[in-house]
């Protein structure tokens, strides 16, 4: 075991989260990372109620080890899906943007840890505030959604901020291996969270022909853009990417309005819950109305290549460290090797201080 302030918290046997990357992280990968002594959540945000409900009885029906659910607390269904957490025992949940007052104080009156993931420090420093057990900081080598600010710059500047406040940090953005733990372990880190590293495995539902263009990613291909939904997501550049970066906003207007459209049809919510769920994400988070928008373009357009199996057609959310990944392993071999990798590192280290 390798014991921090995390792994107290959540119960697993390694300070490595595998992140709730949308269409990717199902059941069967999630189960396989808990069982190799990681700690997994689900994608829930991408789920109708009844889906989250059907994936935590099939985690369960895989492993005996805690895991978490993912969602956006801005969705339709995310006071159901709240009630399913705690129905269910969930161990804990992970969320991002429109934090709700009501929600967590709900979560945690049930036992739930309520791990917040942010990019920038007034945000950590707010989730705290609002009642977050654990924080995942993401710099801005992760992938999807992400800040400006490198991992090694944001990490000791959140520490810093939090040291008061006693809740553990965990680091996200540029982490794949042993030395990558070791590295956020030595910035006063609790742990790691990974999230293009475990789409990488074996047990990763993403198609094989998707998987192949991370596998042939180099780091300047995986860029910055804000043509996706309005706000800066990390994705490999690829010919679907292209047209976005090329595409007027006459063009943007009625493929925003096509994706959200089906993404309705495919969620099975009505027109008025999803123009409410877009109302509360635009007043929550700040939003232009262009950017409201612009964000039913994301969820169609990465099923198109994560579970389609269509990467040109579709979009490739990634972090820089896809660049620097040239294997597809099994989850329990990637986190083995990872954790004898980190041991061997910090035993040598030790030798350096007499």
């Amino acid at each position: 075991m390798m014991k921090t302030k995390l792994t107290e918290l959540l119960g697993c046997k390694y300070p490595i989260i595998q992140t709730a990357m949308g269409w990717v992280a199902d059941a069967n990968l999630v189960a396989a990372n808990c069982n190799a002594g990681a700690f997994g959540f689900l994608a829930g945000a991408v789920m109708s109620p009844e889906e989250v409900e059907a994936g935590i009885l099939e985690i369960k029906s895989r492993t005996d080890q805690p895991f978490g659910v993912n969602f956006h607390m801005y969705q339709a269904g995310a006071t159901e899906i709240i009630d399913l957490c705690v129905k269910h025992k969930v161990a804990a949940v992970s969320y991002s943007r429109s934090p709700d007052k009501v929600m967590i104080k709900k979560l945690k009156d049930a036992g739930i840890v309520c791990i917040p993931t942010v990019g920038a420090v007034k945000h950590a420093v707010k989730a705290v505030e609002m009642g977050a057990d654990a924080i995942v900081i993401q710099g801005g080598e992760g992938g999807g959604h992400t800040g400006s600010v490198a991992t090694t710059i944001l990490l000791p500047q959140v520490i810093d901020a939090l040291k008061e406040s006693g809740v553990p940090v965990v680091a996200a953005g540029g982490f794949s291996d042993g030395r990558g733990l070791v590295a956020a372990l030595g910035f006063g880190a609790d742990g790691i969270a990974m999230g293009t590293r475990f789409l990488m495995t074996k047990e990763s539902p993403v198609p094989p022909q998707t998987k192949e263009n991370y596998i042939k990613a180099n780091p300047n291909q995986i860029i910055v853009s804000k043509k996706l939904d309005g706000l800066p997501q990390r994705m490999i550049m690829n010919k679907c990417l292209d047209d976005l970066e090329h595409a007027g906003p006459i063009s943007m207007f009625f493929s925003a309005i096509k994706n959200g459209l089906a993404y309705r049809r495919y969620t099975g919510q009505s027109l008025l819950s999803l123009l409410q769920a877009g109302w509360k994400m635009k007043q929550n988070n700040k939003l232009t109305y262009g950017q409201t928008l612009m964000s039913g373009n994301a969820p169609m357009m990465i099923q198109e290549a994560m579970v389609r199996g269509n990467p040109s057609e579709g979009i490739l959310p990634s972090g820089q460290i896809a660049g620097a990944i040239g294997d597809l392993p099994d989850c329990a071999t990637l986190i083995s090797t990872m954790v004898n990798d980190a041991k061997s590192r910090l035993a040598a280290m030790s030798t350096l201080v007499n």
